[in-house]
């Protein structure tokens, strides 16, 4: 473990670490004063996830529904289109209506119908990435100290009306223009256009981050790695359950990066546009061509080679056998997000 991490435990007291993904959501609780690997650690379904089950059993039971809280992680839009397609009504109040779509106009399309208040026979389905209250209760009744810092992560294709696969590589790419250093992709202060963490922020009170910022620390993590670093440039790959992220690594600062749907490409594909992501000829116009989100590019210093090691860590890393060397940071890859976040803020010091 990171010295640098046991000392900022020692200095801000307990962390608590949030990785929001698609099919999980993974929480670690890193305590001073304990051993890493005795640091308790939760794999639970993701907040989208429990949603979506929630809807189809309405569907199920016939029953219309209504949508109240907050912008949170749309995971669960397929099933509220088959709930609409079964004839049943859906309602949301305006501010859950973002966690669908950020075009109020493209959900009243859907047929939801929008209501700041629940209709009588309608079943209230509170969203939310994070609740306060869930997770106090939880650590409490495990007899667990109260974290001092929350930090999570999830997924923010930010605000846009249209196109937010380019709007989410024009974020990627103002932040590798404006610092490559990963830690700094920690956000303190979240920009405006990123609804889904400032209203993640809001309820948990401290720094976050996208999931593809810390799935990339997590390897950074690994000091074997970011020593190659250091040697040469480096591929890292996380394989997530619906998303590919990959960045091109020199002396752990952040050249390049790309970003496809795990369920859109085999092997062979993805070794094909890593070959050229590595020489910089993949065009973010032709990823998103074939459904991805896309390729950003920053500085490529010439010592840096041409990113052959790569390494993979993911859910979905065992799709992509004998591209790269499999990783676990920390020996454990479900929290391998939260390792990321953990060690991302030791390296700022920000508290």
């Amino acid at each position: 473990m990171n010295e640098a991490i046991y000392s900022f435990l020692e200095e801000n007291g307990p962390v608590f670490c949030l990785d929001i993904g698609s099919g999980t959501q993974d929480g670690l609780l890193a305590e001073p004063h304990v051993n890493f690997d005795n640091w308790p650690r939760f794999i639970f379904p993701s907040p989208a996830r429990q949603i979506r089950k929630r809807i189809q059993k309405a569907t199920q039971d016939k029953q219309a529904i209504w949508l109240y809280g907050s912008n949170m992680g749309g995971g669960f839009s397929q099933a509220l289109l088959a709930h609409r397609a079964a004839g049943l009504a859906c309602y949301a109040t305006e501010e859950a209506a973002k966690a669908i779509c950020d075009n109020p106009k493209k959900v009243a399309k859907m047929g939801i119908v929008f209501a700041e208040h629940c209709p009588k026979n309608a079943l209230p389905l509170h969203l939310t990435d994070f609740s306060p209250e869930f997770w106090q209760t939880f650590l409490q009744s495990l007899g667990l100290p109260t974290p001092a810092i929350t930090v999570a992560s999830a997924q923010d294709h930010g605000f846009c009306l249209t196109g937010n696969r380019t709007f989410r590589m024009q974020i990627w790419q103002d932040l590798l223009t404006q610092h490559n250093t990963l830690s700094d992709w920690i956000y303190e202060d979240v920009p405006a256009a990123l609804t889904r963490l400032r209203t993640l922020q809001a309820a948990t009170g401290g720094p976050v981050a996208d999931t593809g910022t810390s799935a990339l620390l997590a390897f950074l993590c690994d000091s074997g790695i970011l020593e190659r670093s250091f040697a040469t440039g480096i591929t890292l790959v996380n394989a997530g359950n619906t998303h590919i992220l990959a960045a091109l690594i020199y002396q752990g600062k952040v050249c390049g990066l790309y970003e496809q749907h795990t369920g859109l490409v085999d092997k062979e594909q993805l070794a094909s546009d890593l070959k050229d992501f590595r020489l910089g000829w993949l065009p973010c116009e032709q990823v998103q061509k074939a459904m991805g989100h896309g390729t950003v590019y920053g500085t490529r210093p010439e010592e840096a080679g041409g990113f052959e090691p790569t390494y993979f860590t993911g859910p979905q890393r065992e799709k992509f056998t004998g591209l790269g060397r499999f990783c676990n940071p920390l020996g454990d890859m479900m929290v391998a997000g939260c390792f990321g976040l953990l060690y991302g803020l030791s390296q700022t010091h920000t508290h």
